[in-house]
């Protein structure tokens, strides 16, 4: 069944797999010799995103059967928004051009799977924000959460602005500042940040923000665990309440997304451990 995407010139166009992804099939026909491969840069002349080859370079179908899974009913609204990554996001410079045609698998699937941590109805403050990951693909997955992406850069709020409008995320909110200059705002249950800062720096930001009980979920690489223990008298004087790793996108993102957990709250940070991450299949909202 064909799906229709919208170009830049707002006009629709059938494709017949997620877009973006243009497909290579074997001379059998199979979908099992099926390859994945940017389709052609479309003629600026048209109106039409660049961005719109805003996919990975090569893989396999699977790749369209996770985006599938992982957006469900919002994917269409997930490659508008990867094209205009693809597209606006590299000459504004909020994104790489060589992170281009690694799109879905390294950015937005990436970020996608951290709704797994978190919990329905939540109010979420996505700090440092930047191009809006994970915040505005936070928003797209979990229409439920009620999100605002923190950015002090103008040329960063600008861009989340006109996706935030563009997109039509009814539940999210565009702030142009510091954490710092708003901790008496924010009583939030989620603070999410990602390529931010370490999390010794990233704590003072995020937990003053955060209610009692509340979390920080910061995306982190190799150097998770060295960062929460070098964080550790940090988090102590903050009062953490406990810490963990976690890691989500089990068997969707390869290596899974990892996640340093922080909860908020009075008293000394508890022994840490690590958990087997536990799919929230159906924790996300399916309305829209």
């Amino acid at each position: 069944m064909c799906r229709s995407s919208f170009r830049g010139d707002g006009r629709a166009t059938q494709h017949p797999y997620p877009a973006g992804l243009e497909y290579a099939v074997g001379s059998c026909g199979s979908c099992h010799n099926a390859r994945v491969r940017p389709p052609r840069r479309p003629d600026l002349s048209t109106g039409t995103f660049r961005g719109y080859a805003a996919a990975p370079s090569c893989g396999t179908i699977r790749l369209v059967g996770i985006a599938r899974e992982v957006f469900d009913e919002a994917l269409p609204v997930a490659e508008r928004y990867a094209a205009f990554l693809g597209d606006a996001g590299v000459e504004r410079g909020l994104i790489g051009p060589r992170e281009v045609d690694r799109l879905w698998e390294r950015h937005l699937i990436n970020c996608a799977v951290v709704s797994e941590a978190v919990p329905a109805g939540a109010q979420v403050v996505d700090i440092g924000s930047g191009a809006g990951l994970p915040g505005i693909v936070l928003a797209i997955v979990r229409p439920d959460l009620r999100i605002t992406l923190l950015e002090p850069l103008l040329r960063r709020t600008t861009f989340l602005d006109e996706c935030v409008q563009m997109l039509g995320l009814e539940n999210v909110e565009v702030r142009r500042a510091r954490a710092e200059e708003v901790t008496k705002e924010f009583s939030v249950d989620v603070a999410t940040a990602r390529a931010v800062a370490p999390l010794e720096r990233l704590a003072k930001w995020a937990l003053p923000l955060l209610r009692p009980g509340g979390e920080l979920l910061a995306l982190k690489g190799e150097r998770a665990q060295a960062e929460l223990d070098e964080a550790e008298p940090v988090l102590k004087r903050l009062g953490a309440r406990s810490t963990e790793l976690l890691q989500v996108g089990r068997g969707m993102v390869d290596p899974p997304t990892t996640l340093v957990r922080v909860v908020a709250g009075r008293g000394e940070v508890v022994g840490r451990r690590q958990r087997a991450p536990r799919r929230a299949k159906g924790s996300r909202k399916r309305s829209s």
